[in-house]
């Protein structure tokens, strides 16, 4: 008994280092998500354009903080407001994404598995916490856009612009900055360049919350 509990010791601190050495990397690497590794492993293709956060227009920048947290430039990593009101409500799939702020889903996307539920977020909130600390909020952000799925085997937001609107992100307007980010939720679902009706109402009211908060960008570099 004590020889397993020493193992499990070990693992877990193995576990921690490998952690804190990805960590230091990616403040300067260009990072791959657990998705895009699965694809790799289970012989998949994926589609992948790493853009610098400065090549990425200011209308998505903005559209993407104003849709999955509005909160970035002031949170530590955790929005504790808005967990504690979801966790108060949470069933036994534990919370749902709508407390998950971009440093939060930035951790998940790089470290752990997709799904809910209350162990993952457990791991989530201190791995969170660390990268708030490790990294500055424009390098949050840009490993965030550079990671996030936006559709099958379609990850990064040059990639999603390129396929979607046939031009690079830097070229993106209010309006497809907007319909890029509602689709951040379900990617596998919502199709930019063909939205649904829900998704067109969601963009249009998106794309005035992010053009009328000036202080979204406030912690980027100008």
């Amino acid at each position: 008994m004590r020889l397993l509990a020493l193992g499990v010791v070990w693992a877990a601190l193995a576990l921690l280092a490998l952690f804190v050495g990805l960590v230091a990397l990616y403040a300067v690497a260009r990072p791959v998500s657990t998705l895009m590794t699965a694809r790799t492993i289970e012989g998949k293709g994926y589609q992948h354009i790493y853009a610098p956060l400065k090549t990425i227009a200011p209308t998505a920048l903005a559209a993407v903080i104003a849709s999955e947290d509005a909160t970035f430039c002031d949170n530590d990593g955790v929005d504790w407001g808005a967990l504690h009101e979801v966790l108060n409500g949470a069933g036994k799939n534990g919370p749902s994404r709508g407390a998950s702020t971009i440093t939060m889903q930035t951790a998940k996307n790089l470290f752990l598995w997709p799904g809910r539920s209350v162990i993952r977020k457990g791991i989530e909130i201190p791995m969170a916490l660390v990268l708030g600390k490790a990294w500055s909020k424009a390098r949050t952000l840009e490993i965030y856009l550079n990671i996030a799925e936006w559709g099958d085997g379609l990850y990064g937001i040059e990639a999603a612009a390129e396929r979607y609107f046939h031009k690079s992100a830097s070229q993106l307007n209010p309006h497809e900055a907007a319909l890029l980010a509602t689709s951040l939720p379900n990617p596998i679902l919502r199709n930019p360049a063909r939205p649904a009706p829900l998704q067109r109402r969601l963009a249009g009211a998106l794309e005035a919350k992010a053009r009328e908060n000036s202080v979204l960008l406030k912690c980027l570099p100008r």
